[in-house]
């Protein structure tokens, strides 16, 4: 099962990645990476991977070809974007970084980063160019439905999103760490490459669950009452 995305600003930069969706770490294609790539260059505080097992990020890995092909390219330059699943076709013309945000955002989640990977359900209903409340809304979607099996084969059922909120924190702290790794490590300047500084400001907000769910309470209070009237 793959999701195949196309990205096209001009003549003379059109990009094309296919990400399947169920691959594991790649150990000769990690040999072959950058420096940066490398788990004890710049792993995250609360990356739980050994460095005898991993030797290098397996975000990271999958990541670098994207991150090349963008940079020094205008985080705000438009650019069309196609987005073909297995069910469906998107088809949007769309900021840079929003292009790539949706793009980065899949590979993340599918990769053999095992904090990331708690997303991957998420990535094989792939919804591209979601905005902050069509992704909770999802990603609480699917931790309840979760809970419900664990209820009916008998194991606890956290209905107070407890999990789900460690989740996001720890997923938060991974996203900072990660986009301002090469930053630090000086792989890529703020003049080089505006998109990777624009990511790395931006998922710095991204996931705060807390206060995303004070959010869309309003839409999910006034949708259950229409239900009850209907």
């Amino acid at each position: 099962m793959a999701i195949d995305y196309r990205i096209v600003l001009d003549d003379e930069h059109e990009f094309s990645y296919r990400i399947e969706l169920d691959r594991g770490y790649d150990q000769e294609m990690a040999a072959q990476a950058p420096k940066w790539t490398r788990l004890d260059h710049q792993q995250c505080n609360n990356c739980p991977l050994s460095r005898d097992d991993f030797t290098h990020c397996p975000a990271a890995v999958d990541l670098h070809r994207v991150i090349e092909d963008f940079q020094g390219l205008p985080a705000v330059k438009k650019a069309q974007v196609r987005v073909r699943t297995p069910e469906r076709e998107y088809n949007k013309l769309v900021g840079l970084e929003e292009g790539l945000r949706a793009l980065l955002g899949v590979i993340m989640a599918t990769s053999a980063c095992p904090v990331l990977g708690k997303l991957k359900p998420m990535a094989h209903q792939h919804l591209p160019f979601a905005s902050n409340q069509e992704f909770v809304l999802r990603a609480v979607s699917l931790y309840l439905a979760r809970q419900y099996f664990n209820l009916r084969e008998g194991r606890h059922a956290d209905w107070e999103l407890r999990g789900l909120v460690r989740s996001f924190q720890q997923l938060q702290l991974v996203n900072q760490a990660f986009w301002y790794g090469p930053i630090k490590a000086g792989e890529v300047s703020n003049r080089q490459n505006g998109v990777l500084v624009s990511m790395a400001t931006g998922t710095a907000l991204t996931y705060s669950l807390e206060t995303q769910l004070k959010k869309i309470r309003p839409l999910v209070m006034s949708a259950g009452e229409g239900a009850e009237m209907a």
